[in-house]
């Protein structure tokens, strides 16, 4: 069945969150609208980055399954979806700090700072998600996509930073499930028994 999902549905079930979260933020006679639209674009950044991180963890743990396979296939899909979604929350912060003052004037603080330096790695994890950037960079293209690792590591620094550290319980929530699978694919590439070999 999944197998059969069009990409451009795919496409358009990603974009739902942030067709509902932009209605919100144009209809809304709030004056922090923006401010409420900050919280959930970013977590729909940090979900869908998961997501596409889960993808190889979940296919070695479940071989031959169909949706590990399909969620493999797409997982520049969701990367890109988080990638688009962070540059939505971004516009949120920028427009609702108001000026470059209070921008600058934040951008020392823990849960500010993560969240920038989160966002300069996705840059060019974007940039050379398309195919294109896949043949140009060759055997290359696999170590710029590891800097996801530590762009996850960011987000999730600075979900659990926000209002006070705050944040923390739904962060640890939220990537659980992925470093469970990290850790399950640690151990099996480097601490689990591996088979005698016979004659």
């Amino acid at each position: 069945m999944l197998s059969r999902l069009s990409p451009y549905w795919l496409w358009l079930l990603l974009a739902l969150p942030a067709f509902a979260i932009l209605t919100e933020v144009l209809t809304s006679t709030d004056p922090k609208a923006l401010k409420h639209a900050l919280h959930p674009s970013g977590e729909f950044a940090a979900r869908f980055m998961i997501v596409s991180m889960m993808a190889t963890p979940l296919a070695m743990l479940f071989k031959g399954r169909s949706f590990p396979i399909w969620l493999k296939k797409n997982r520049r899909t969701f990367g890109v979806a988080a990638f688009a979604y962070s540059a939505l929350h971004l516009g949120f912060y920028l427009v609702s700090r108001g000026s470059l003052e209070k921008i600058l004037g934040q951008v020392t603080d823990f849960d500010i700072l993560t969240g920038w330096l989160a966002f300069l790695i996705f840059l060019p994890l974007a940039a050379t998600s398309f195919d294109a950037a896949v043949r140009a960079l060759g055997p290359r293209w696999k170590s710029v996509q590891r800097w996801v690792y530590a762009a996850a590591v960011l987000t999730l620094l600075h979900w659990a930073a926000k209002d006070g550290w705050e944040g923390l319980p739904p962060a640890l929530v939220n990537f659980a499930p992925l470093a469970l699978l990290e850790g399950y694919r640690i151990w099996y590439w480097y601490i689990r028994p591996k088979p005698a070999r016979t004659a």
